[in-house]
């Protein structure tokens, strides 16, 4: 079996219970294990992707000194969710 044009043959091994709930979405969703592993994976990596620009923008943030007093920002979560009452 081939595998498409512009794509890779990737092996990977996964515990059983994972392999049965890859599988139990791709029923569901009535799609294949590789559909599914295949987003499950850019979700992975755009999630990862976000957080790793969001990392590099806070630390330029920090070096340039916008910053917030640690206190301040925890004040300020306290009272949006009405911590402490």
């Amino acid at each position: 079996m081939g595998h498409a044009p512009g794509t890779s043959l990737v092996n990977i091994c996964a515990t059983n219970e994972v392999l049965k709930q890859i599988d139990s979405i791709a029923h569901a969703i009535n799609r294949s294990r590789n559909y599914v592993v295949n987003r499950a994976l850019r979700q992975c990596l755009e999630a990862n992707a976000w957080q790793a620009q969001r990392i590099s923008e806070g630390i330029a943030d920090a070096r340039a000194g916008r910053v917030h007093p640690a206190d301040d920002v925890h004040a300020k979560i306290a009272a949006k969710h009405r911590f402490g009452r």
